[in-house]
């Protein structure tokens, strides 16, 4: 009867769908590589209490209190100590520029103050437009002035141990000092928005010509790669103007985002970003068959924007392997990029670095997909 199940019937529609499978090595890949992937960063790479965090140090004294702290903020592994600042605007710089996350302000005549009982206070001016990558080690420095005390303020100084506290320490969180998430998160939600728009809009754009075969006409015109590419992801820079401005205006209406920084340094970054992320689309397109792939490869790049650059966990916190590569990721460079000019008043020079990073990240790319696309036209 019509209605029995039949085994045969049942194994050759399953025979079938295997060989398909096998056939979509894309999709194949995408059922084994995310669930990998996502095993692997969450499980190696995320990590809410970053240690081993840039510092500088502006002495203007020294002595044995002063060098007890020092060593102890160094053996708590929260802080890295990579050199010393000779006046108060070197080490707002490098705080505004990302070189440091701490600047520790050693006050003159700190150690005399001490014995002298006038209570004097060592400033910590801490980055903490990520409040998270700053938290924890601003939080440790209680146990560690207390392990530094009982140290050093022995002996001769033991009077001075028995009274309160001999000296305090102010932590000074700068862009950011009422640690709301909100404004840390905001602004990197740019780079993850424009890039699973610029990214998905323009791989699907072109595969779907592709599939309709109007890529075959334009193929067999005189157009060369570059002007096909350029052709291509052009109007869809418009799309990323106009995203960027309505995310602009919510964030300052909606969350109360400020933007002090250099309006040219901001419009010449995101600029950048839209490109490589245009040709990041035009080179998915070059690869996928259907706009089904297409898409199922923009998710695949989504996926690490959004954890590895810094976006939703910090990045300091990362290990080696998974900083190196999130350098790779155009979306972490934009957003250190966004980060300091909205949030810390970061002009051109300022975010050079973080420029320089998307331009080869774009060179890259676009090669590739130049080379990808001569050879869809062999």
């Amino acid at each position: 009867m019509r209605w029995r199940f039949s085994w045969s019937r049942f194994l050759a529609v399953l025979s079938k769908e295997f060989v398909q499978m096998r056939r979509d090595r894309i999709t194949f890949v995408m059922m084994i590589g995310v669930p990998i992937m996502q095993l692997l960063i969450f499980g190696y790479a995320i990590n809410s209490d970053p240690r081993h965090l840039p510092t500088l140090v502006e002495m203007a004294d020294e002595g044995p209190v002063t060098r007890a702290i020092l060593m102890g903020m160094q053996s708590s592994t929260y802080f890295d100590f990579e050199g010393v600042v000779t006046s108060p605007a070197q080490g707002e710089r490098a705080l505004r520029d990302g070189t440091a996350n701490f600047v520790v302000v050693i006050p003159q005549g700190f150690e005399t103050d001490i014995v002298r009982g006038l209570s004097p206070e060592i400033l910590i001016a801490a980055d903490a437009s990520d409040p998270t990558a700053v938290g924890g080690a601003a939080g440790a420095m209680s146990g560690i002035v207390d392990t530094a005390m009982a140290q050093t303020l022995t002996g001769a100084l033991g009077f001075t141990a028995a009274r309160p506290p001999p000296f305090g320490v102010v932590v000074h969180r700068q862009y950011n000092p009422e640690g709301n998430s909100s404004i840390n998160i905001v602004p990197g939600l740019l780079g993850v928005i424009l890039s699973m728009t610029m990214i998905m809009i323009t791989a699907v754009a072109i595969v779907r010509e592709s599939e309709k075969g109007t890529m075959e006409t334009l193929i067999a015109t005189p157009v060369r790669p570059m002007e096909v590419m350029l052709g291509k992801i052009a109007p869809y820079i418009l799309v990323g103007y106009v995203q960027t401005l309505v995310f602009l205006v919510a964030a300052r209406v909606l969350f109360g985002v400020p933007f002090i920084g250099s309006p040219v340094a901001f419009f010449v970054g995101f600029n950048l970003f839209i490109v490589v992320n245009l040709a990041l689309g035009f080179l998915i397109s070059t690869v996928a068959r259907s706009q089904m792939q297409a898409m199922q490869i923009s998710f695949f790049t989504l996926l690490p924007t959004i954890l590895l650059s810094g976006f939703m966990f910090p990045f300091a916190a990362m290990p080696g392997w998974a900083q190196a590569i999130g350098n790779a990721i155009p979306a972490t460079h934009f957003l250190r990029l966004v980060r300091k000019v909205m949030l810390k008043g970061a002009d051109l020079s300022d975010i050079a670095v973080d420029l320089l990073g998307i331009a080869v990240i774009m060179l890259v790319i676009v090669t590739i997909a130049l080379k990808r696309y001569r050879q869809t036209l062999d």
